[in-house]
């Protein structure tokens, strides 16, 4: 209650009731009021909000401000954990609150919050949520915020595999916030054609992602600035060894060797050479040249597990280059797909191993195995966008089918 707000803000401040009452009210009319056995007139309120150093608003609020400040710092800290536990303490520590989250930042950003970890705990209801605080940060013209709940919501869609869904609410939302917001700060319209780039590259549309990925660089550079620089790098590369473009290749290839260098950057190192050892697999069949590059990191102790998996499937694929094809089963046989792999591309790289896996059976002359891993490669390559990878698992199961 209102008397309650007035005497914890006071005691916050270290006042005295005397201190606080001043030459503007007696101490016992201050009492009362503290006590909420008298409501004050609203100048009376005015003298009372300005000795306590905060707005009227703020007094006539359930929850002050200043609480939910609070509420969001414990909040912000436990959702930067990104762990299981961290998305359930949220739900736990917003709950009470949700109800009044109705106005400011504050509010904006814990229903943000919330909706993330009802999502992450798989718990219906999360994208009214989301809604409210979109609809929040629109009213207080917060684009950054705003933006990423753009992303968020596009990349549920993803994640489910639902790239043309994903892609049309991105460009939907992101017309209606370049319409409303007048100003977009660099590193949000970087993070949009970033997610935009991969979203049409997702689908098919190679034209559009090189088109938006391309003037994602160049505004990049015309603004001196390196935010998603090495991801636009990456993804251009493996665009242009999708499509064997070795022109393309090159270029993003040595761009992203010279940001892993000056950056100290090691993934951006990793893939650079991952995409070196996969452009001689398969483009140029130099195995043992492949095999080199392959070696010097796949016994690092410093390899993540994502990048290390893709290297054991191309030691597998020089393995079979080069013959000894029950070892490159082996190395096939350690490769999982990620469970946070989603993009069709990424996807690729990881089933290409069936195929891969179906060749060396049939040199192993074990012609059942070969069209089982020869099946399995088609099944999971089905529902994907057509590729030269996917083209590739074709032919392999139709060849072993005829031979």
């Amino acid at each position: 209650m209102l008397g309650d707000r007035i005497r914890k803000l006071r005691k916050q401040k270290k006042l005295t009731l005397e201190a606080l009452a001043g030459d503007g009210l007696t101490k016992g009319m201050l009492s009362l009021i503290e006590n909420n056995k008298a409501k004050p007139s609203m100048e009376s309120l005015g003298y009372i909000a300005e000795g306590l150093g905060v707005e009227v608003t703020e007094l006539l609020e359930e929850i002050s401000t200043q609480e939910l400040r609070k509420v969001l710092e414990k909040a912000e800290k436990l959702y930067n954990q990104k762990s299981a536990d961290s998305y359930k303490e949220l739900l736990t520590l917003i709950e009470p609150f949700k109800e009044n989250l109705t106005q400011g930042y504050e509010s904006a950003r814990l229903l943000d919050i919330y909706s993330r970890s009802l999502y992450e705990e798989k718990i219906a209801g999360w994208e009214a949520y989301a809604d409210q605080a979109a609809t929040m940060y629109d009213q207080m013209n917060l684009t950054a915020r705003r933006a990423q709940m753009t992303i968020f919501r596009s990349m549920v869609n993803f994640i489910k595999h639902d790239y043309s869904n994903a892609l049309d609410l991105l460009v939907r939302e992101r017309t209606e916030i370049e319409l409303n917001h007048v100003y977009i700060d660099p590193m949000t319209r970087v993070d949009l054609d970033y997610h935009e780039a991969i979203l049409h590259f997702a689908i098919g549309d190679n034209a559009a992602a090189s088109q938006v990925m391309e003037s994602a660089i160049d505004f990049s550079k015309e603004h001196r600035i390196f935010y998603r620089i090495n991801d636009l790098y990456r993804l251009g590369a493996g665009q242009a060894l999708m499509f064997n473009n070795e022109e393309q290749l090159e270029l993003y290839l040595r761009k992203l060797k010279q940001y892993g260098e000056f950056a100290d950057d090691l993934p951006s190192i990793l893939i650079h050479d991952l995409i070196i050892a996969m452009s001689l697999n398969t483009a140029k069949q130099d195995y043992v040249r492949a095999n080199e590059i392959i070696d010097l990191y796949i016994a690092d102790p410093k390899m993540e597990e994502v990048v290390e998996d893709l290297y054991h499937l191309e030691k597998g694929k020089s393995l079979y280059g080069l013959g000894d094809f029950s070892e490159a089963i082996s190395y096939f046989d350690k490769v999982e797909t990620s469970t946070t792999t989603h993009h069709p591309f990424d996807l690729a790289l990881y089933y290409i191993r069936y195929s891969f896996k179906a060749l060396c059976h049939r040199e192993l002359g074990e012609r059942e195995e070969a069209l089982q891993a020869a099946q399995k490669a088609v099944n999971h390559f089905d529902p994907l966008p057509d590729s030269p990878f996917k083209e590739f698992a074709n032919d392999v199961y139709k060849n072993l089918e005829n031979a």
